[in-house]
């Protein structure tokens, strides 16, 4: 017996013996790492109308995370039309937005998923602070330059909310085996890719900060061209940018 037959006969053992659990909680783990969400959502957290200095790092962090959610998106299309493995003959009721979601190898969703909770990890330092200038220590947004030498256990509310997005990501690839969406190894391929995902997004595709200000800025600017037809908040804050140039 070869490995892929293996693969499809443990798979479908492990597909037929979860079939009890509760099918909500495994199609609501599928809806939370569809790309359909993560993607506008983080585009549109890094658009949004904050002019406030301390939601600088904030965009900065959206980006780079954007920038990785889209570089996922496309090493998995690209493997998945090289590879076109079919899905298991037992996936029901899976609505396949694109055409090369018909191929299983590797699993997006683990993918993106073992991304997400890789490159929060990563960025702890970062993380910690935006919660500072957001104001989550003092009540006050500010401006602050976090002490690189600060030992772990400083960045604890950060570490326990990532332990949580990495249980997540398991929940979330395990739950394409027990859906019948995926065979084990293309979970197990697209884990250990949206790993390697996070480390060369972090080390070699990660924008400064300063970039992402001018983009967002160049972006804000050419809509704020156009302010009487932005709706009223938008306007407002299209004179912040004007004082503040942030």
């Amino acid at each position: 017996m070869n490995l892929i037959e293996l693969d499809t006969r443990w798979s479908l053992y492990i597909h037929t013996k979860c079939m009890a659990l509760p099918r909500p909680i495994l199609t609501a783990l599928e809806i939370s790492g569809d790309g359909l969400f993560w993607i506008p959502a983080t585009a549109a957290l890094w658009l949004a109308p904050l002019p406030h200095a301390g939601f600088s790092k904030l965009r900065w962090f959206c980006l780079n995370f954007f920038i990785g959610l889209i570089f996922d998106l496309i090493l998995i299309g690209i493997l998945k039309s090289f590879i076109k493995r079919p899905r298991p003959a037992y996936n029901k009721g899976m609505y396949l937005v694109l055409s090369v979601d018909h191929w299983s190898f590797p699993s997006g969703h683990a993918s993106r998923a073992c991304f997400i909770g890789s490159f929060f990890w990563l960025c702890l330092s970062v993380l910690q602070e935006i919660r500072v200038q957001l104001g989550f220590n003092s009540g006050v947004a500010q401006t602050v330059v976090v002490d690189p030498n600060l030992r772990l256990d400083d960045y604890g509310l950060i570490k326990v909310a990532i332990v949580i997005i990495m249980m997540w990501s398991i929940a979330t690839s395990t739950s394409r085996i027990l859906l019948g969406r995926h065979f084990m190894l293309d979970v197990l391929a697209g884990a250990i890719l949206g790993v390697l995902e996070a480390i060369i997004v972090y080390n070699l595709l990660f924008v400064s900060e300063r970039f992402s200000d001018a983009s967002y800025l160049w972006i804000a600017g050419n809509a704020c061209r156009h302010e009487a037809y932005l709706p009223v908040f938008v306007g407002s804050v299209c004179k912040g940018l004007n004082t503040t140039g942030i």
